[in-house]
């Protein structure tokens, strides 16, 4: 549901992103989605891609599903919306939602993994950043168990 979402991040639909027909290629939704992550982690205050890859623990995509329920359209302004649904040690999940007016158009799951790169390993998210994002959020984030953290 919309209202469960503190963040939202307005995009219009180019003509380089339509198929022949003008409906929007469905690859593109990854790059929407990947687009509203980084606008959702600057309005929390999480380090930035750089800040991360300089400090050696970076975010790694795990999971990737795109469910498609109606077609966004070549000129659309979508309203794509972002929360984090789960919180483990060292993994996030968040949901997202595509809007086109009141039509929910799409709907998304990524997980990330927090991982040391020197090490290759996950590691435990920074307790500064779970603050920030719990404090953001408007809707109950699921908070994983230290040793149960399957996401």
């Amino acid at each position: 549901m919309r209202s469960d979402f503190a963040f939202h991040h307005q995009h219009r639909v180019r003509w380089s992103e339509c198929d022949p027909q003008w409906v929007v290629f469905n690859g593109h939704y990854l790059t929407f989605f990947d687009v509203a992550i980084t606008e959702y982690t600057r309005a929390v205050g999480l380090p930035s891609v750089m800040a991360q890859q300089r400090s050696g623990a970076e975010f790694f995509a795990r999971k990737a599903t795109i469910e498609y329920h109606a077609p966004a359209k070549y000129d659309d302004m979508l309203d794509i919306c972002v929360r984090l649904a789960y919180l483990g040690r060292s993994s996030v999940r968040f949901m997202i939602e595509v809007y086109r007016d009141q039509s929910l158009l799409t709907t998304g799951e990524l997980v990330y993994v927090y991982v040391d790169t020197a090490l290759g390993a996950s590691v435990a998210l920074p307790e500064v950043q779970r603050a920030a994002i719990l404090a953001f959020e408007i809707t109950p984030v699921q908070l994983g168990v230290t040793g149960v953290d399957k996401a």
